[in-house]
């Protein structure tokens, strides 16, 4: 009986250490995201040419994205990769339907 008790214990201690951690990452990454919106904002607030700004602020933007799927939308846990599948997939569709357009028009 008491061995039992004891794998609980130490069961207990490690499901709390995972959740530990994964609330640490969950708060890193939510601060990285607050400092890629201010950077946005404060690049565009200081005027910075266009040519340098799209592609930045672009790059910004599926950074966050990235991160909301990853940590926030729990797609690193195992059980979600079908759904990672079909989310990768229709943004791979995404893509090319706007490469596809994007060639169309511009030639």
């Amino acid at each position: 009986m008491a061995n039992h008790s004891n794998m609980t214990q130490q069961q207990d201690e490690f499901v709390k250490k995972q959740h530990k951690e994964e609330m640490k990452q969950q708060v890193i990454s939510f601060a990285l995201m607050i400092l890629f919106t201010f950077i946005a904002f404060g690049m565009v607030i200081l005027d910075i040419g266009s040519i340098f700004l799209i592609p930045t602020l672009l790059l910004l933007a599926v950074v966050q994205v990235l991160f909301q799927l990853y940590y926030f939308m729990h797609m690193k846990n195992k059980g979600h990769d079908m759904v990672a599948v079909m989310m990768y997939g229709g943004l791979g569709v995404a893509i090319l339907t706007i490469i596809t357009f994007t060639t169309i028009i511009w030639w």
